[in-house]
């Protein structure tokens, strides 16, 4: 019996948002995370937000309420591993929407010790995903210098200064983003503060242009 099958036996899956038997995301959650599939690019949800500096294009999914915060958090801090496939779904259904460029993606790498503590990276895995369904190869590029502060536990002005020089490119992949247009894949953006700092590393490597995409966004 295959592990995956042997798990639901075992720990049958359960929708974080609303409790719904038998299924890691339903069918109506899935919905509200896909609300902005037929809308152009770069629509704002509620309030106008400012564009990252370095960022050519930013998409997301959803914001970051309701179905997306429980999911990202059953993810991220339950190990639900089952969310990887459906929420990377909606993320790559998003990009083949709203895309502009983009050749490549690069996931927003967590700090070690923290991915030691998890035992995995939330955004290489939706970054993975999304690849394989798009079909573009994942480049692992970019290196955490510095174990920040969550972003979520900073008021707004506190975020910028709290990821300033925090990511570097990685030297043995510096010629995989040379004269390419990467696209920067995490779990959700608040301030745009990480976003920032990670498109300072790729065009400092030598990208083009970068851009971004994420499943939430914080209003």
């Amino acid at each position: 019996m295959p592990v995956k099958r042997l798990l639901d036996l075992l720990l049958p899956p359960e929708c974080p948002a609303c409790g719904r038997q038998d299924t890691p995301l339903c069918a109506a959650c899935r919905g509200e995370l896909e609300r902005r599939l037929t809308e152009p690019p770069g629509v704002p949800i509620g309030l106008p937000a400012r564009q990252p500096a370095g960022i050519a294009q930013l998409e997301w999914c959803a914001a970051y309420g309701g179905p997306a915060r429980a999911c990202l958090h059953a993810l991220k801090y339950d190990g639900e591993l089952r969310l990887v496939a459906p929420l990377g779904g909606v993320m790559a259904r998003r990009w083949r929407q709203a895309a502009v460029g983009g050749e490549v993606l690069v996931p927003v790498p967590v700090h070690t010790e923290r991915r030691r503590q998890r035992g995995f990276d939330q955004a290489e895995l939706l970054a993975s995903e999304v690849g394989s369904r798009l079909g573009l190869p994942i480049v692992p590029a970019l290196q955490r210098t510095a174990r920040t502060l969550a972003q979520h536990k900073l008021g707004r002005g506190a975020r910028a200064g709290n990821m300033g020089g925090a990511f570097v490119a990685r030297r043995d992949l510096r010629a995989r983003l040379a004269g390419r247009w990467p696209v920067l894949v995490d779990d959700v953006v608040t301030t745009g503060a990480t976003l920032e700092a990670c498109a300072t590393a790729l065009h400092d490597a030598g990208a083009v242009a970068v851009s971004a995409l994420t499943l939430a966004r914080e209003r």
